[in-house]
């Protein structure tokens, strides 16, 4: 038997089990007896909403996995990689790039195509169902072609050079895709912020006024530097809120979904940006960007050593060996590494999000207007007030709210 195949098969099993345990447990987890610190905002009748809502997004989340699982191990099993793999070879293409272009593309937009359905069932039924949806389908249907064109673009252009180095630059490919990648994450930022998302959202300077001034008053009192105050109109496409910092150097940028300005008072919203604030501060995201360099680094190093390993192409049934196929196949075997790392990261997650809590609520002296601000921002949402602890490890980047409200209260106290 093949131990390639054997680790591929049950790492995808496992995940799978896993999540669904997870899933299990944290519906198992909804209490139906509302948290005393909610009680100002939440009636019965809206928490008990909130709780439909994650039991509902958490059986169409086992859908979609179950979907997902059934889509791979057909692929696998059956040889689908492999009759891809010739149908694209049957173009008699002259580049070995050209021929991985099109694989990984073909292997994409099939997938995405066959989500579409699923996408649109949750955005104009879940979504709509429990009032957060406000796209259109002539919306929906242009966000997909933006992306579809981003994707052609970008993501053509880094498969293009990472095949490029593998099939190209011998033993030190893996260091010419690494660097080359970590330059383009750096520079992703402000094109983003120029073109990406712009295509789809609209940014309106701030109004002068009270929120304008309180913001800038705070950002020069902790010495963090801003050039535009943004309003987004999220409110395009969904009623849920947020707000987001981009940009390096001095040409940082805030972003506030118009969402958020209706439904959150002015020290709230303080609270909110003095939290982002806080990660620029403690670094949280210069450490970010060094894991994922250094983690980018290793990946394609072992990557490098298994691009062409016949036994990781027989497990996929594969005829012929290529480099595009071997990027693929690699990622797949990696699946029990990132699970791991996963769980690494999302709890180094958790911590930078309390040391942002600590920061804001230091640096604002308001702290019962960011817990409030918590408390509006998840009754909102709907959030799940009370995840399964195993959920959270597994895929909360932030910590539960009540956790987040326990760790600020502490500040009252001083």
């Amino acid at each position: 038997m093949n131990i390639y195949f054997i680790i591929i098969i049950t790492a995808i099993l496992v995940e799978f089990l896993l999540g669904c345990i997870s899933k299990l447990l944290n519906l198992r987890a909804l209490n139906p007896v509302l948290p005393e610190e909610f009680i100002e905002f939440y009636d019965e009748e809206k928490y008990a909403k909130s709780q439909e809502y994650t039991r509902e997004n958490t059986r169409f989340g086992f859908i979609i996995s179950s979907l997902n699982l059934i889509i791979i191990l057909v692929m696998i099993l059956f040889g689908g990689f492999d009759y891809l793999d010739k149908f694209v070879r049957g173009f008699e293409f002259t580049s070995p790039i050209t021929n991985g272009l099109v694989y990984f593309a073909i292997l994409f937009f099939v997938k995405d195509i066959l989500m579409i359905p699923f996408s649109l069932y949750a955005n104009f039924v879940i979504e709509e169902k429990y009032g957060f949806n406000k796209m259109t389908y002539k919306t929906f249907i242009s966000d997909k072609l933006k992306s579809y064109l981003i994707t052609i673009i970008l993501g053509g252009l880094v498969m293009s050079g990472i095949l490029f180095f593998f099939e190209n630059t011998g033993e030190l490919a893996w260091l010419y895709a690494w660097i080359a990648v970590s330059v383009f994450s750096v520079l992703i930022q402000p094109l983003y912020n120029a073109v990406i998302a712009p295509m789809f959202n609209k940014f309106t300077p701030l109004e002068d006024g009270e929120l304008k001034n309180i913001i800038t008053n705070y950002t020069q009192k902790v010495k963090f530097p801003i050039t535009r105050i943004d309003v987004m109109d999220g409110s395009r496409r969904s009623s849920h809120s947020n707000a987001y910092f981009s940009g390096f150097g001095k040409r940082k940028r805030i972003a506030l979904f118009d969402t958020l300005i209706e439904k959150h008072s002015t020290n709230e919203l303080l609270g909110i940006l003095a939290h982002e604030v806080g990660h620029y501060k403690k670094r949280h995201i210069l450490k970010g960007i060094i894991i994922s360099v250094i983690h980018s680094g290793i990946l394609f190093f072992l990557m490098s050593l298994f691009l062409k390993n016949r036994e990781l192409f027989d497990a996929f049934k594969m005829t012929d060996i290529s480099v595009y196929a071997g990027l693929l196949f690699f990622s797949i075997l990696y699946t029990p590494v990132e699970l791991v790392l996963g769980l690494a990261l999302n709890a180094l997650s958790r911590k930078h999000e309390f040391e942002a809590d600590a920061f804001a609520s230091e640096t604002t002296n308001s702290t019962e207007s960011m817990i409030s601000g918590l408390k509006r921002l998840s009754a909102e949402n709907l959030s799940n007030l009370t995840p399964h602890p195993l959920t959270v490890a597994l895929s909360y980047s932030h910590p539960p709210v009540l956790k987040r409200i326990k760790a600020l209260q502490k500040f009252t106290i001083k």
